[in-house]
């Protein structure tokens, strides 16, 4: 790499478990390969993700500077994690638009749409561009989306 490509901060993005990080994969690699101990970040991602339910996912942006200290955001958990819980499927069909395998209401998509609106990414967004968002989601899932 050129002095100009390590000079710059770099950003790694990881979905990781709430209070579960540890640091084999995919957290020691990725961190491992950019300079930084994965044991600090895992004691203090642990700490913030005390409050949210165990085993959770949660997406994270973890953002390395050249002096290879760290900092990190933690967003709001996958729209397709709460299709899930709320439906209680393990998985999305395999043709999707085709076969349907659940049915959520549209109370439930506002609910998550409300969650979803904490997410710095989607605070300028009107609440029903949100909802849109989690309906193509769940059809693509092969949850239709009942009112």
């Amino acid at each position: 790499m050129s002095k100009a490509a390590k000079a710059r901060a770099q950003i790694v993005r990881l979905l990781i478990p709430a209070g579960k990080a540890a640091p084999t994969p995919p957290v020691g690699p990725a961190l491992g390969a950019r300079g930084v101990k994965s044991m600090d970040f895992c004691k203090e991602f642990n700490a913030r993700t005390a409050t949210v339910e165990p085993g959770v996912p949660v997406p994270t942006l973890i953002t390395v500077q050249p002096d290879r200290t760290f900092s990190f955001v933690t967003k709001t958990p996958p729209v397709s994690y709460f299709l899930k819980q709320t439906t209680g499927i393990e998985k999305g069909v395999g043709k999707p638009g085709h076969e349907f395998q659940a049915t959520i209401s549209l109370k439930h998509v506002f609910e998550i749409s409300k969650i979803k609106a904490t997410d710095e990414q989607m605070k300028h967004l009107p609440l029903e561009s949100i909802a849109r968002m989690v309906v193509g989601s769940a059809r693509s899932l092969g949850i239709q989306v009942v009112p």
